[in-house]
């Protein structure tokens, strides 16, 4: 369970799992989780290779049921899911400006004119992850470094109240891990709740909260330093 320096009023929480469990293969790959996620609130999902990160945050998205539990979303929540960096978008004949105009498609629907709301959205999350001078330059033209950014720019301009990002810093340079880690706060400061997958806590920065995964089971975490946004503050996680 996810307790926090702050006053229960003071958090909204987005997604609830209570005691969830999933089996697929005749393997658990989560085992009795019970896990809050709040607005204003960074929450890093650390563990080894195979310890149930990948598939805590498909429950989270609402991509895969779990096999017993519960998880409650707070209804009309939008979803901003981010995956792990590859190289499939370098194949993508689109630029870093119309991928991240994709991520107004729910508020418009598909290929239907931006309006000027939607037009500065975009820009503004094209700016926040650093990629203003490349918003016109294909994709395959771009590192796999900035490509990742440019995916959580879509994420972003999507105005997403849940934003989901497995493993956002793999394979990154120093400045594209200084530009997510930034862009992370940025959401967060806005009013989503991020849940980021990492093997390495400290590439993510200062994050509030901690769910340490072994083995399918959350197990004890230090608390978070605090970031000072004014909502939330250093925070454990416990099974």
């Amino acid at each position: 369970m996810l307790s926090s320096t702050a006053s229960p009023a003071a958090r909204h929480t987005v997604v609830s799992l209570r005691d969830v469990s999933v089996a697929y293969d005749g393997h658990l790959g989560l085992r009795g989780v019970d896990l809050d996620v709040a607005r204003h609130e960074i929450l890093a999902v650390v563990g080894a290779n195979g310890s149930g990160k990948s598939t805590l945050v498909a429950v989270a998205a609402g991509l895969l049921t779990p096999t017993s539990g519960t998880v409650h979303r707070s209804p009309g929540i939008r979803v901003g899911l981010v995956p792990q960096t590859s190289n499939d978008g370098a194949r993508l004949p689109l630029t870093v400006a119309d991928l991240v105009a994709m991520g107004r498609w729910r508020a418009r629907g598909p290929f239907r004119p931006l309006r000027r709301v939607d037009r500065e959205l975009i820009a503004e999350a094209i700016e926040t992850v650093g990629l203003t001078a490349l918003a016109r330059r294909p994709l395959g033209l771009l590192s796999g470094g900035q490509r990742q950014r440019a995916h959580i720019a879509q994420a972003l301009a999507q105005e997403a109240d849940l934003l989901l990002l497995d493993e956002p810093m793999s394979g990154l340079d120093s400045a594209s891990r200084e530009a997510v880690a930034s862009a992370l706060a940025v959401a967060a400061r806005g009013g989503a709740a991020v849940v980021a997958v990492t093997h390495d806590l400290a590439e993510l920065g200062e994050v509030d909260a901690v769910c340490r995964l072994i083995d399918g089971r959350v197990v004890d975490s230090s608390p978070a330093a605090p970031r000072g946004r004014g909502h939330g503050g250093a925070a454990t996680v416990r099974a």
